[in-house]
């Protein structure tokens, strides 16, 4: 008998457009192990409210939810091979996340390096208790279909950890019942923004969308952030931390036309436009085929609603069986 493949979770909040930090940051990875994982990716439309709740940015909400799910499907997903669903279609998460949180003590929370650094970016003083259980309930979304492995960013690596102690917590107390799960990081764990600043987003507008036309791509590579000391072409330049470069890494397959630039850059024998319009090129021909994908996916209007709903009732199956595991365990099981 062929031993159960082990699972995923990993998502997305819907708040808009997929760029490349996202790519190297955990979407290639879903990509390259939906073959060898049961993968299920989650929609987080309830995880959204916790640093958007004004009515005009909500109305957006429908159209980020398909955003988010055709980029997921340009990249390489496959909803024949894995589940997606949305999160506030499977009404058990929310059962979990209150479990969870009697579990949880706010100290630890307050802890979560990233609480810190949203409610910097975001200039929030005090968090509201939605966005201090943010890792609580993040739990309930990896926890519901016990998820062995969750792809991330580096920068979520903080809020796993609090998953697995929620796990271990609830095992310790009633039973093996939940897996700890591993994290898993990008090749890239933190793509830099096209201006230099130390992380790729959407608020900074310094980023390069999966859905960005060649022009755009042209553009905003022409613009990118590089040796701040390099006022001429015959200067010697910096290499090592150019956000050039580090993108012509990532993205760039040509590694001999890559080692070439670098070794001329830093003699002082190549200008930055043409290190700039080789990125662009190569940038391009890595979203061709997202872009032509995307395309096709997007001749069915009913596609992402069609996914959505099959994956949803899948995941309310599983997540449903968990709980009811949880509260037997618990003697919390009535009926």
């Amino acid at each position: 008998m062929t031993p159960a493949k082990k699972r995923i979770l990993t998502g997305d909040r819907p708040t808009g457009r997929m760029h490349l930090g996202h790519y190297v940051g955990t979407m290639a990875n879903r990509v390259r192990l939906q073959d060898d994982y049961e993968c299920f990716f989650l929609v987080a439309d309830l995880h959204m409210l916790t640093t958007r709740t004004e009515l005009e940015r909500l109305r957006l909400t429908n159209q980020n939810i398909r955003d988010v799910v055709l980029d997921n499907l340009s990249v390489g997903i496959d909803p024949e091979r894995s589940v997606y669903f949305l999160q506030s279609l499977v009404p058990a998460i929310s059962e979990m996340a209150l479990i969870f949180g009697m579990l949880t003590t706010v100290p630890r929370l307050q802890r979560v390096p990233t609480l810190k650094e949203v409610m910097q970016d975001l200039e929030i003083e005090q968090p509201s208790f939605g966005l201090l259980g943010y890792p609580v309930l993040q739990a309930a979304d990896i926890l519901c279909v016990r998820a062995n492995l969750v792809p991330v960013g580096k920068d979520q690596a903080s809020h796993l950890e609090v998953t697995r102690e929620i796990a271990r917590r609830f095992n310790t107390m009633y039973g093996e019942v939940l897996p700890e799960p591993d994290t898993l990081i990008g090749d890239v764990p933190t793509l830099v923004g096209t201006d230099g600043q130390a992380k790729m987003s959407k608020s900074l507008d310094n980023a390069i969308y999966l859905t960005d036309d060649s022009k755009t791509v042209e553009q905003k590579v022409r613009g990118m952030y590089t040796d701040p000391n390099r006022i001429r072409a015959d200067i010697p330049g910096r290499v090592e931390g150019n956000p050039v470069f580090i993108y012509h890494d990532a993205f760039n397959p040509n590694v001999e036309e890559v080692n070439d630039l670098k070794e001329r850059y830093r003699q002082g024998k190549v200008g930055d436009v043409e290190v700039k319009r080789k990125l662009a090129a190569a940038i391009n021909a890595f979203l061709d085929p997202i872009r032509e994908r995307r395309a096709r996916y997007e001749h069915n209007p009913r596609i992402v609603e069609e996914i959505l709903s099959a994956g949803s009732a899948r995941a309310r199956q599983e997540a449903g069986d968990t709980l009811d595991r949880m509260k037997e365990a618990m003697g919390l099981k009535f009926i």
